[in-house]
C-alpha cells in the first residue's frame, strides 16, 4: 500500500486526466457501474497481492513492512493492522484539509480484509523458487490492481492521499514526500522487526514502471462539467 502507485491527482496519465474532484463529484462523473466494479476488483486484487507477498516472506513494501513489524509486537492480524493504520493516516488529513471519497474509505476495510483472507487459504511455500513466484506475482498483480483502482477515480488510497496532500499543502515535490514517507516507515518497520529482503528492493524497482504502463489502460475518462473539463485540460 505504497504511495508509489499513485499519481497526483489532476494530472494526466498518456493523456488520460486523473481528475481531482470532491466526494460529490465523484460519484456525480458517470460511469458509475463500470467505475465501482473496477474499484472493488482493484481492491480485492490489491489484497490478495499483499497476502502473496507476505507468504513468500521474501520481504514487502515500505508501508507493509511497518504492519508486518507491528504485528511483532501486538496480538492482531496482518489485516487488522492495515485497516487501523489506514484510519490513523486519516487523522493527518484533517490538518491537510483533504476530504475522503468512497475509494479512500473502501481502500482502508477492503485491502485488510482481503489480505487476511488471502493468508488464511494460502499457505506459505518451503520452496524458495515457489516463494519467489509469490513474490513477483504479488508485485505484478498489486501493479494491476492499483491501476484498477486509481483508475476507477474515486480518491485515493489513505496513505496515497497523505503523500499528495503534504505536496499540496508544502510546495515540495512529489519524489521528495514520496522517498521521505517511504524511507521513514520502512525505516520504523525494520526496527519493529518487519519483513525486509529482496521483495523490499524488486517492488521499489518494478512497481512505479509497471503502473505507469498499466493504469492508462483502466483510467476512466469521467463526464465533468465544462468548467472541470477545462480546468483539468489546463492542468495537463
Amino acid at each position: 500500500m505504497t504511495a508509489t502507485s499513485e499519481a497526483p491527482a489532476g494530472k494526466t496519465v498518456r493523456g488520460r486526466p486523473l481528475a481531482a474532484l470532491n466526494p460529490i463529484e465523484q460519484l456525480r462523473a458517470g460511469h458509475l457501474p463500470r467505475r465501482l466494479v473496477q474499484l472493488y476488483l482493484g481492491l480485492t486484487l490489491y489484497g490478495a497481492s499483499m497476502g502473496l507477498m507476505i507468504q513468500g516472506n521474501l520481504g514487502l513494501d515500505p508501508w507493509d513492512v511497518l504492519h508486518s513489524g507491528i504485528t511483532q509486537h501486538l496480538d492482531l492480524s496482518f489485516g487488522t493492522v492495515v485497516i487501523a493504520m489506514s484510519f490513523l493516516v486519516l487523522l493527518a488529513w484533517i490538518p491537510l484539509r483533504q476530504w475522503p471519497g468512497l475509494g479512500t474509505i473502501s481502500n482502508a476495510i477492503v485491502i485488510g480484509l482481503v489480505t487476511d483472507l488471502t493468508l488464511s487459504t494460502v499457505d506459505r511455500p518451503d520452496e524458495l523458487w515457489l516463494r519467489s513466484v509469490f513474490m513477483v506475482a504479488g508485485i505484478v498483480v498489486n501493479a494491476l490492481a492499483s491501476a484498477l483502482y486509481i483508475g476507477a477515480q474515486f480518491g485515493p488510497g489513505p496513505r496515497d492521499g497523505l503523500m499528495t496532500g503534504l505536496v499540496r499543502r508544502t510546495g515540495l515535490s512529489v519524489r521528495l514526500v514520496r522517498t521521505t514517507i517511504e524511507v521513514t516507515v520502512l525505516a520504523i518497520g525494520f526496527a519493529l522487526g518487519g519483513v525486509v529482503g529482496l521483495g523490499t528492493v524488486a517492488y521499489a524497482l518494478a512497481i512505479g514502471p509497471l503502473v505507469h504502463v498499466l493504469l492508462p489502460l483502466f483510467t476512466i475518462k469521467l463526464n465533468l462539467p465544462a468548467a472541470r473539463q477545462t480546468e483539468q485540460e489546463a492542468g495537463k
